[in-house]
């Protein structure tokens, strides 16, 4: 049997990496500064992560959720104290798919309503009514593309509050920041008028953090440099450093019932216990101050580059724009800089999104790769 050919690869087999740095089959240490997608949240193969899930696989890997299982309320109590959402109930699953999908179909159990509100450039995940929801039409299939959908433009508020005065919406779908789309955002104004907005007509707002929670923007969720709340946020990615992990947290306007919403796999044993070394981790070593020290390095730093169009997005959630296609230049950096960074929909952005222990150094070293990857090209 081959594999399914839906990826292209680069020939590079990494084989084992710590914090920043991956190393492959040959001995090449590479810097990471996408975390593969912004997954790797507290490092690769931080040691006491890598402790926790060994010592929890020794005793209980998984059960299904029809017994008591206290690390779960133990994620949640800790996730609830960093995040600054202690009112809010979270429900566990295993991936960011999952959560959105999780997400639309209880604001839809919630007020009867089937229509949503996404925007373009927009990315929610590739299952049924996620991958609906994502601006993307080659990669949403007719039996996706069934469910009902309007996007609207980032920060044009009457666009979508005349969508809303119809009364068929059940949820406007946001990212705190655009990840795949190419690192663009709401403004603040835009998101205090969609909160007020949705408030007023019975619609769920749904803030998708897949990406850009977990403390990669600065705060722990994006949506909080805007002072609003949400009614469900999605989280994954950074949530397990690797191990995959995903959950939305509820707003207190939600009442549960069995059966509402099952999984089978989210919120395991092992799964929890990442989770937690997570959030221990976190706060054991300051990471949402590092965040924001970097990027405040980095943006002074990346001023040395000649040609660049402008630096987009937050905290260490970023994206350089040139005004030329960058493939040539993300070859150069991975192959021979030995530095990963991730692509987006906008083919001259090249994303930054490191392990938030990311040093100043690190950043250093990319500066340099980076001036000489673009004079090498240019001549």
């Amino acid at each position: 049997m081959n594999l399914f050919n839906v990826y292209p690869l680069y020939d590079i087999t990494p084989v084992k990496a710590l914090d920043c740095t991956i190393t492959d089959i040959n001995g090449v240490e590479y810097l990471d500064l996408y975390s593969g997608h912004g997954v790797i949240s507290i490092g690769h193969t931080q040691p006491d992560y890598v402790a926790k899930l060994k010592n929890q696989l020794d005793h209980l890997g998984f059960y299904s959720n029809a017994i008591q299982n206290p690390l779960q309320v133990e994620l949640a109590q800790k996730l609830g104290k960093l995040s600054g959402l202690e009112d809010y109930e979270l429900f566990l699953c295993s991936s960011g798919a999952e959560a959105n999908e999780n997400a639309l179909k209880l604001a839809s159990f919630h007020n009867g309503k089937s229509r949503v509100i996404a925007f373009h450039n927009s990315f929610h995940g590739r299952t049924s009514a996620a991958v609906a929801v994502t601006d993307n039409k080659k990669i949403v299939a007719p039996i996706n593309a069934q469910q009902v959908v309007t996007f609207l433009p980032l920060n044009q508020i009457e666009l979508v509050e005349a969508e809303l005065a119809k009364g068929d919406v059940s949820a406007v779908i946001i990212e705190g920041i655009q990840g795949v789309g190419g690192l663009d955002e709401g403004t603040t104004e835009f998101f205090q008028a969609l909160e007020k907005a949705c408030k007023k007509h019975n619609v769920v707002l749904i803030l998708d953090e897949v990406q850009s929670g977990y403390g990669r923007s600065g705060k722990f969720f994006a949506f909080q440099h805007h002072g609003i709340n949400a009614d469900i946020i999605s989280v994954a990615k950074g949530m397990g450093n690797g191990f995959p992990v995903g959950a939305i947290l509820i707003s207190p306007k939600f009442e549960a019932s069995f059966g509402l919403l099952g999984t089978t796999f989210g919120g395991s044993h092992l799964s929890c216990a990442a989770g937690i070394a997570v959030l221990d981790v976190m706060e054991k070593l300051n990471l949402q101050d590092n965040v924001n020290e970097v990027s405040a390095y980095f943006s002074e730093q990346i001023k040395q580059v000649p040609g660049i169009k402008q630096v987009k997005g937050k905290g260490l959630m970023l994206g350089i724009e040139f005004d030329f296609d960058v493939a040539a230049l993300r070859k150069k950096l991975i192959i021979e800089k030995h530095i990963f960074t991730g692509s987006a929909n906008n083919k001259n952005l090249i994303r930054i999104l490191p392990p938030l222990t990311v040093k100043k150094a690190d950043i250093d070293t990319f500066i340099v790769a980076l001036k000489e990857s673009l004079e090498e090209l240019q001549n």
